[in-house]
């Protein structure tokens, strides 16, 4: 590996041989305890997360928009048909509520809820997640509301990704207070778990920054199956948190070397004795040849031709990842060139 100005170089099958470096204190040969002894039962989690396999999901807007943080998305909804067909396993919806210049992007520049209900009448088999509602800025029995909403809707395709938000200049514009967000997260993870478990009734509930349900009103509608929940990012939870409340754990800015550390870690955290898988985020540029070496920027901007990034990813499942969620914006060429690349040279290969 030769890094230079933040630019890694990975040649094929260069992270097997590597020792990596270590994540909080974590050691890749200490034993963890077995955590498979329990799974989350649930058809769009199971689809979503198996267990020594690598599956791949796809950020809204569904193609490359290298020139502009905000996307074109007159073709979102026949993008999204052809994803479905390629074979990804979700579309994730990201929650931007407002344009930062300072940032540059407004992911799908859509509601994500509005569009949660778009996508479910859209599509057919593919799940939808979302990457992810931010909870401290969106009270959270509205979003219980609308998360059972659309696993009702869609056929319990839907997953629940929450985050805390990750724009300081968001949070006054909406009189919220950016230091608590950390605790406020959590509070609101609770109630909305509290509200969308199978065969909840009149739910009682202590709060703090959210108050309480005494028992007095009931939640409706009714979920078929306890609703995944699945963390994206930190939100200010430490990993304890995360290997036992969190469904799931989607980061990004990974340092790939450090993909076994950090799954070792969440299995020695964990105490439910229930598999809690891990994916990250990246960004994805495909170049025209097929073989283009893989060069990884800021440890989240990955370049590279499809067959090398088959080997890449391939490595990294052989680590234990269990999910990628590949966002196409640094992309140049067009969407369904790209998404058939993708379904051919990637993803039929990654777990075979």
């Amino acid at each position: 590996m030769v890094q230079e100005n933040n630019k890694i170089h990975l040649p094929k099958f260069s992270i097997l041989n590597k020792d990596t470096s270590s994540f909080v204190n974590s050691s890749r040969s200490k034993k963890s305890k077995d955590s498979t002894s329990r799974e989350l039962i649930h058809p769009a989690f199971n689809k979503v997360f198996q267990q020594e396999k690598l599956t791949f999901g796809l950020i809204a807007p569904f193609k490359g928009y290298p020139d502009t943080p905000i996307p074109d998305i007159t073709d979102l909804g026949n993008l999204a048909n052809l994803a479905e067909q390629a074979g990804f396993s979700i579309l994730w919806l990201r929650d931007v509520p407002l344009y930062d210049p300072n940032f540059g992007d407004v992911g799908q520049g859509l509601d994500p809820i509005t569009l949660l209900g778009y996508l479910t009448a859209k599509t057919q088999s593919i799940n939808l997640g979302t990457a992810g509602l931010i909870s401290t800025l969106r009270h959270p029995i509205h979003l219980a509301k609308s998360a059972a909403t659309t696993a009702l809707l869609s056929g319990d395709r839907f997953i629940l990704g929450l985050s805390a938000g990750d724009r300081p200049i968001e949070y006054p514009i909406f009189q919220q207070n950016f230091t608590d967000r950390a605790e406020r997260f959590r509070e609101a993870w609770d109630l909305i778990r509290t509200l969308t478990r199978k065969n909840i009734s009149f739910p009682k509930f202590e709060g703090q920054f959210y108050n309480s349900l005494n028992g007095g009103v009931d939640f409706i509608p009714k979920v078929n199956q306890d609703l995944p929940m699945v963390s994206i990012g930190r939100s200010g939870q430490n990993i304890s948190w995360l290997a036992n409340e969190a469904d799931a754990w989607i980061w990004h800015g990974v340092d790939p070397h450090t993909t076994q550390d950090i799954i070792n870690l969440v299995k020695e955290k964990n105490h439910d004795g229930r598999w809690h898988p891990f994916g990250y985020a990246n960004f994805v540029e495909l170049l025209e040849d097929p073989n283009a070496p893989v060069e990884l920027f800021h440890n989240i901007y990955l370049r590279g031709g499809s067959n090398s990034l088959a080997n890449f990813w391939q490595e990294q499942k052989e680590l234990g990842l269990s999910h990628i969620t590949i966002n196409l914006k640094p992309s140049k060429r067009p969407a369904n060139e790209i998404l058939q690349e993708i379904a051919e040279n990637i993803i039929s290969k990654v777990n075979n």
